[in-house]
């Protein structure tokens, strides 16, 4: 048994040599940073919006240049969508308190509304 500790203690002892002998381990690559690429607008679903029609996105007309995220907060108590008229987005229910964002990287005139009240409309006017 005494000569298995020996061998054991041994390889232990030639490991830490081993560790110490001058390696040293690669700096670490720098991480990445983010890229930006434009400002975030919000608009609001305030209470009671499902009865509030062309009011019910505050600003329910909005304008932003290209490359801007624009974020659309539940305020109601209810779910909300922001649904593109055309071909563009859906963002799906929107509980109360939640959120949704898009970047709108090209230059165009976006009208919305919620799929769910289908009187909620806005426009995202992109420059």
């Amino acid at each position: 048994m005494s000569s298995l500790r020996l061998v054991l203690l041994s390889a232990i002892a030639v490991a830490a040599a081993a560790c110490g002998s001058g390696y040293s381990s690669p700096s670490p690559s720098p991480s990445p940073v983010p890229v930006t690429t434009g400002s975030t607008t919000p608009i609001t679903i305030p209470t009671g919006a499902s009865t509030l029609g062309n009011r019910a996105f505050s600003p329910d007309a909005l304008d932003v240049t290209a490359g801007t995220a624009v974020t659309w907060t539940n305020t109601d108590s209810v779910e909300h969508t922001s649904t593109s008229d055309g071909t563009g987005w859906n963002s799906g229910a929107i509980p109360p308190r939640g959120q949704f964002s898009r970047t709108f990287p090209d230059a165009g005139t976006f009208s919305y509304h919620c799929s769910i009240h289908p009187g909620m409309v806005g426009t995202v006017t992109v420059h």
